[in-house]
């Protein structure tokens, strides 16, 4: 599953949260990967400080309860002076619509070819022609 999200930077703390993220605790690092959390990116937007999240999880679930873990809560205590947050110094995060994947749209196309593959081989097969069946 694929999560996307926005939050949003103090004006004036690029540097500094592109430098907390280069010197991620492995702790950190850690529950991320034990919570199913992969491909983790975060892109910046410099015009509005909008950060955008892109993470693959494995289950909604387990990656939920990565938040309760005392090395998240740590992190977030930490990240709280650089960005907007809520009053448990969660970061203010909106949720993202997935849109448009390349991969689904390859995979849905190839299924659909193959059903039209699939379709017109029987079509041709020739209990399907004409005068086959004389009913």
């Amino acid at each position: 599953m694929i999560k996307g999200f926005k939050m949003k930077l103090y004006p004036g703390m690029e540097e500094e949260y592109e430098k907390r993220h280069n010197e991620l605790w492995p702790e950190m690092i850690d529950s991320i990967h034990e919570h199913g959390g992969r491909n983790y990116t975060i892109f910046l937007d410099r015009e509005t400080l909008t950060l955008f999240g892109y993470i693959e999880i494995e289950d909604e679930e387990l990656w939920a309860k990565n938040a309760d873990t005392a090395i998240n809560r740590k992190w977030w205590d930490f990240m709280a002076d650089i960005m907007e947050t809520n009053a448990d110094n969660s970061p203010v995060s909106i949720d993202l619509k997935n849109v448009f994947h390349l991969d689904y749209a390859y995979e849905a196309r190839r299924k659909n070819s193959s059903l039209l593959h699939l379709f017109a081989d029987l079509f041709q097969c020739p209990l399907f022609q004409p005068g086959y069946l004389s009913l």
